[in-house]
């Protein structure tokens, strides 16, 4: 398929992952366009169909015809991208590296906006201030009337879904307690090397600073936190946001061999709690259940069902299978004893 220029985009500020892309394509020089707003209203007008579960940031792309496509699952279009564009890729080119990468990205796509979601709606003073300015942001000139009617609606029908991403009142504190861990291991990560695999950005970088956008710059409770204990990704965050002028070289990512401890224990974090949920997803998709609950981290953990994480497992498992029998076995030296070990069929 062929690349687009310029690439274009519809989403909104509040969304980590418009901020994923858009940093992205920042730090690749690919030319693109950003179209603030309802991917829905927005492609009516363009007259492209919306895609089958449509989410943000949507993005247009040219499908084998040429023709152009509205999509919207940021994983697989950033390997695209690594296609269709060769300057500054960010998927690293060691196959363990990729798969860390792969493993990396999913964790903070997946788990890490669980964080941000309970953060924002869970606490009094955060809900009040994303139900004010999440309207702003779709019509800056709304009259305050409109803004006021549409405040409770928007804080109530987004309080009313936090048992859909699982927070609730037993497991906000397994929840802090894995942002507070997650902080810990990125910041002494960041102590060491200015990205989550060395000296150049991955797409997992791009994730994980998605999900912080928000948790650092938008809600209240989550940036304190941050302020307070991660000084260094609070401003490795804003330095995220814009690397079109870092300079790469073809081995600036870690080899194997230079793994940091640091990484590890952010590894251990996906093992501990991130695994388990989606294993005991998957078992609940091959039973036919609805709602699934498991033992997280010492707490009782229930919620939905979501055939898209039972996707996300799949996926995981085919990066792995895809690798030759040495780097697997490299793989498995490095996971051993993290938990993300379980997931490898």
């Amino acid at each position: 398929m062929s690349a687009v220029k310029p690439l274009i985009l519809i989403g909104v500020p509040p969304s980590p992952y418009t901020r994923k892309m858009i940093a992205l394509l920042r730090y690749r020089h690919i030319d693109y366009r950003i179209i603030w707003g309802d991917p829905g209203s927005v492609l009516s007008e363009m007259g492209i169909s919306l895609p089958k579960v449509p989410l943000l940031p949507t993005c247009l792309l040219p499908d084998a015809s040429g023709e152009l496509k509205a999509v919207c699952d940021s994983t697989p279009i950033i390997r695209r991208l690594d296609e269709d564009f060769s300057d500054r890729r960010v998927i690293p080119t060691n196959p363990v590296m990729a798969f860390i990468d792969y493993l990396l990205e999913d964790f903070a796509d997946e788990w890490c906006t669980k964080y941000m979601f309970h953060y924002r709606w869970a606490l009094e003073e955060d809900a009040d201030n994303a139900g004010t300015l999440l309207p702003l942001f779709h019509k800056i000139d709304m009259p305050a009337d409109t803004c006021n009617q549409l405040k409770p609606v928007i804080t109530d029908r987004q309080v009313g879904r936090l048992h859909v991403v699982g927070s609730n009142d037993v497991t906000a504190p397994l929840i802090d307690a894995s942002y507070r861990r997650f902080l810990s291991a990125l910041e002494s990560l960041l102590a060491n090397q200015p990205f989550i695999l060395g000296r150049r950005p991955s797409a997992c970088d791009f994730a994980i600073y998605g999900q912080l956008t928000q948790l650092v710059g938008f809600d209240p409770s989550s940036r304190k936190i941050a302020h307070a204990m991660a000084p260094r990704v609070v401003a490795w965050t804003a330095l995220m946001e814009d690397q079109c002028g870092l300079e790469i070289t073809g081995n600036d990512w870690n080899t194997v061999d230079e793994v940091p401890a640091s990484l590890t224990a952010l590894l251990n974090e996906v093992g501990r709690v991130y695994v388990p949920a989606l294993l005991a997803n998957a078992q609940a998709l091959d039973n036919g259940d609805k709602t699934w609950k498991a033992d997280i981290d010492g707490s009782l953990w229930s919620q939905q069902t979501f055939a898209y994480q039972g996707k996300c497992l799949g996926w995981i498992n085919s990066e792995y299978t895809a690798l030759s029998q040495r780097d697997q076995e490299t793989v498995n030296t490095l996971l051993a004893g993290t938990g993300c070990e379980s997931l490898l069929n």
